[in-house]
């Protein structure tokens, strides 16, 4: 951050040598690298729609969002739950082992349509289950795709703040909060009635 001041980019522009598809493949990468290393989505969702608007900025901000969900559930199958437990409570473990491996496909896309449920969480809580590369990326990037938009969109129309892209996306990531909240709400029964002690299954990568 200190040697590249990447936020020059948002007001001085991308570079003149870096255009077009060149510029949103790079963008993507630089994008993926952030999220594996917990720079909030939004925030990247924004910069994407400020630098290559609505339909390019989406592009690259879910190309970007599947690279990262990657780069993570590849080290978490790699490290195992033993590495992971530190960073998830051990009835997340049990759970996401439990529903992902049953429902892989189904459950994450789930997941992603839902705002507010923690990236990187949801994404090393798949990689401890026996749900497959392509399911997990798949569901991610179907998923992944309208909160995405929202973002990326207001992003394109920060400087209208007052117009009906705007404001269509800013209701929308409104809308979607709130369901989101309520169907967790709903649901935090079911976690709370798994038990903490309960083993899960070891992690195989082979599984489809």
């Amino acid at each position: 951050m200190l040697l590249y001041e990447p936020q020059r980019l948002l007001s001085q522009g991308w570079p003149a040598q870096l255009s077009g598809a060149a510029a949103v493949v790079l963008f993507a990468v630089a994008y993926g690298v952030c999220t594996a290393a917990f720079v909030p989505r939004p925030v990247l969702n924004l910069a994407a729609g400020a630098l290559f608007g609505a339909q390019a900025g989406t592009v690259s901000a879910t190309a970007g969002t599947v690279v990262g969900a990657g780069i993570a559930f590849g080290l978490g199958r790699v490290l195992g739950q033993d590495a992971l437990r530190p960073l998830l409570r051990a009835r997340w473990l049990t759970a996401a082992d439990r529903q992902l491996s049953r429902h892989g496909f189904r459950s994450m896309l789930v997941i992603r349509l839902m705002p507010g449920v923690p990236f990187a969480a949801s994404n090393y809580g798949a990689a401890v289950s026996r749900m497959s590369w392509l399911s997990f990326l798949s569901a991610t990037a179907v998923g992944s795709i309208p909160n995405t938009a929202a973002y990326v969109v207001a992003g394109s129309r920060a400087t209208a703040p007052t117009s009906p892209a705007f404001l269509a996306a800013f209701a929308f990531i409104a809308l979607s909060g709130l369901g989101g909240a309520f169907y967790a709400w709903r649901k935090r029964g079911q976690l709370r009635a798994a038990p903490a002690g309960e083993p899960s299954r070891p992690v195989d990568s082979t599984a489809p």
